[in-house]
């Protein structure tokens, strides 16, 4: 079992940045990888970006070039800065560990991020 605990949402105005966290804890040795996703109201969740164990990153298309994914394994965290933050960023964003034996996703309570001026 894995257990993650997401942190940093708020409230930020259009060109603002946040970051959020995620703090894994559990059968941490056994996550291959981690990642954010968010679901907008009415929308399917989708693919902000993933960060293997070894350091390879992946990004939704909308997130590359503004949002940052970065680990520190040594508190089993990962984290996502958010820049140049747009209305439409406005979302429930979710933490997502995936541990491969038995193929298992498990997801954080999420954190909402409003943009808004």
């Amino acid at each position: 079992q894995v257990q993650l605990v997401e942190s940093g949402g708020g409230v930020v105005q259009p060109g603002g940045s946040l970051r959020l966290s995620c703090a894994a804890s559990g059968s941490i040795f056994d996550i291959y990888d981690m990642g954010w996703y968010r679901q907008a109201g009415g929308k399917e969740r989708e693919l902000v970006a993933i960060i293997s164990r070894l350091g390879f990153t992946e990004y939704g298309d909308f997130a590359a070039g503004r949002f940052t994914i970065s680990r520190d394994n040594a508190v089993n965290t990962i984290y996502l800065q958010m820049n140049s933050l747009k209305l439409e960023d406005t979302a429930v964003y979710y933490c997502k560990a995936f541990v491969p034996v038995p193929s298992t996703n498990y997801w954080g309570q999420g954190t909402q991020v409003t943009v808004s001026s």
